[in-house]
């Protein structure tokens, strides 16, 4: 393993981050591309959350990585129905819930292995036609239904604001809408803009470059 007193390895980009993370928020390490190995680094750190963003990739790193107690799992990418089945009841945490139909998969198949997934619902705060989530309007409703499905505890929302301008009043529009609800967690801020969405109450950050370096190019 790598020395943690070396600038560039994992466990000293964790700790960096770390040390902006106030109590009462989750840091999320983002381990898409990464190797299992990696993980096992930030593992080794103290790190316990890690979200990935390719149900299939994700399934092969929880195989290899089975034998970590307590890590938890995050899945944070796109969701197609047919690929929930790879998740079921080892994601403890879903933050990309935008649709009723998605929402009855997870709960049919988590309540079916007598689990129960942690769920946030995926906002386009910023109505971009290009990116995943639901509409603002939309949420109330789609809260209601996913908060009534066995298998399911509806925790929150989640979003990625526009990759140009300011963050912060997205963010706040989310936290905003997330107390109208009721809903305690927020899913916001990633290695760029972290420390503006724990200004504005983001409960759960999602951070992998800052801590992992650059990702392995695709083969």
């Amino acid at each position: 393993m790598t020395s943690g007193g070396d600038p560039g390895t994992i466990a000293s980009r964790l700790a960096a981050v770390r040390a902006g993370i106030p109590e009462g928020v989750t840091l999320v390490a983002i381990s898409k591309t990464q190797p299992p190995e990696a993980i096992r680094e930030a593992y080794a750190a103290g790190q316990r959350h890690f979200g990935e963003n390719y149900a299939q990739e994700w399934r092969a790193k929880a195989d290899a990585l089975a034998d970590l107690p307590d890590l938890v799992w995050h899945f944070v990418g796109g969701l197609q129905t047919n690929k929930v089945k790879y998740l079921a009841s080892r994601a403890a945490w879903i933050h990309t819930v935008d649709r009723e139909e998605l929402a009855r998969e997870i709960g049919k198949r988590y309540a079916a292995r007598g689990a129960t997934a942690r769920v946030l619902l995926e906002v386009n705060v910023a109505g971009e036609p290009a990116k995943a989530g639901c509409a603002p309007a939309d949420v109330p409703a789609l809260a209601a239904t996913t908060a009534a499905i066995p298998g399911l505890l509806l925790r929150g929302l989640m979003c990625i604001p526009p990759a140009e301008g300011d963050p912060r009043p997205h963010f706040r529009a989310l936290a905003s809408l997330a107390r109208q609800l009721g809903l305690p967690d927020l899913s916001m801020g990633m290695s760029g803009d972290w420390r503006e969405a724990i200004a504005e109450g983001a409960t759960l950050v999602r951070v992998g470059t800052a801590i992992f370096g650059a990702r392995p190019p695709k083969e």
